[in-house]
Order: structure tokens, then sequence, then C-alpha cells
């Protein structure tokens, strides 16, 4: 594969996505909500629980696990287009009669989602971990950031989220018709996480070590084989015949 006819299709995708604001403000305004908004219910906890230090570590790993739910959603946008707003604007059919291989297109679609989403969330995850320092130093008398169970959902868990986030929604793009249907279907991806967010919050599921490896195992398998499938349904031919 050639990454840089692959780089060549994302830097295209760039310049879509830099012209859809309101995708642009939804990730600003996401980020911010969680990165701002979770420590400062951090902090109200802080000043009314009396025993603030036993309670605060499984609340600030929930809060925390909401940039993954963010990893998965913010590229569903930009992934979910990808495809059915190529044939939308006219521009898919000359993009499938060229040389590029399939491999490198999926590439690109995959390049131009995973940077955006990749780089507001680690923004806003850095904001968030300097606010709840701040906040609880003196209840735990250390920094409560970084450690290593927030090391994997950044860096391993995370970018896994997100590759399969994306690898599902080019997928759904690329069997759909209408930018609408394939953004709402895309949107489901995000079920499994909020549950697993849910089942963190009422003490069912504890975001330990173990279990994030656990999850980011999983999540590698199902990489995997979503792209796989990606690959084996991605037909040009197909799609230049049946999107008429």
């Amino acid at each position: 594969m050639r990454w840089s006819k692959a780089w060549t299709g994302a830097s295209k995708d760039f310049k879509i996505f830099l012209k859809k604001k309101t995708i642009l403000y939804s990730m600003i305004g996401f980020e911010v909500l969680i990165s701002i908004g979770m420590p400062i219910l951090v902090r109200f906890v802080i000043g009314k629980a009396e025993n603030a230090a036993a309670i605060l570590p499984g609340l600030i790993n929930a809060f925390f696990f909401w940039f993954i739910i963010g990893i998965v959603l913010l590229p569903t946008s930009i992934a979910s287009y990808s495809l059915v707003g190529e044939k939308i604007q006219k521009s898919l059919e000359p993009l499938l009669a060229t040389p590029t291989t399939d491999e490198e297109i999926l590439a690109g679609k995959a390049i131009a989602a995973f940077i955006p989403a990749i780089v507001a969330n680690y923004i806003g995850a850095v904001i968030f971990m300097l606010l709840v320092n701040a906040f609880t130093f003196r209840v735990f008398s250390h920094f409560y950031f970084p450690n290593w169970d927030i090391a994997i959902q950044l860096l391993l868990l995370g970018p896994l989220a997100c590759l399969l986030s994306i690898d599902y929604n080019v997928l759904v793009s690329s069997r759909s018709t209408d930018v609408r249907t394939a953004q709402q279907t895309g949107s489901l991806i995000t079920l499994p996480y909020g549950a697993v967010y849910v089942l963190s919050e009422i003490g069912v599921l504890a975001l330990t070590t173990t279990n994030l490896l656990i999850m980011s195992a999983v999540l590698a398998v199902l990489d995997g084989f979503v792209f796989y499938l990606v690959k084996a349904t991605f037909q040009r031919e197909e799609i230049l015949t049946e999107w008429k």
C-alpha cells in the first residue's frame, strides 16, 4: 500500500472536515464539557462528601471513561460521512476510477477521522487531569494523575476504540445512500461503551488495570475483524453501479 496516496486522500477529507463547522464545533463543545464540567463535579463532591478520599478514585475513573466514549463518538460524523458524502458531492465516482487501491482509499478515510478525534481527545484529557489534580491534591496529598490505568485508557484502549468506531462507520457509510441514516446508524457504536460507564457508576464493573487490559484485548480482536469486513465488503464496482 502506498501511504502517500492514503495521505493525499486524508488531506482532501481534512479540508472537507474544516468546512463542516457543525462537526468542528460539536467536537470542541464535547471536549470542553467533559474536560471542565467533570472536574467541577469532582470539586463539588469534595465540598459535600465527608469520606471524599474513599469516593473520589472510583468517581474520577468513571468520569475519565467519558474520554473513551468521546473517542468513539467524535469520529462518527467524519467517518460515516466519508463515502456517502463523496457520493452526494459527485466526487466518489472519480475517486473510485483512479488507480488508488481500496486499501489506500480506506486508509485515507481512517486517517482523516482518527487524527482530529485523537488530538481533540488528548487535549481534553490533559485539561481534565490538570484540573482534577488541582482540586484533589489536598484530599490525596499527591497528584492523582498520571497513573497506569489512565495511561492504558489513553494509549491503548482509546486508540483501539477509535479505530473500531472508524472502521464500523466507514462500513456503514459504504452501504448507505443517505448521510443522516449513516450518521444515526454509526452512532450506535457508542452504546456498549455507555453500558460500561453505567456499570462502573453503579459498582458492577470496576475500571481496574486488569479489566481495562481485557477490554483492550477484545477491542484489538474486533478491530481486526471489522477491518476485514470493511475490506471484504468494499466493492468499488458494486458501489459505482448500485449507487447510480
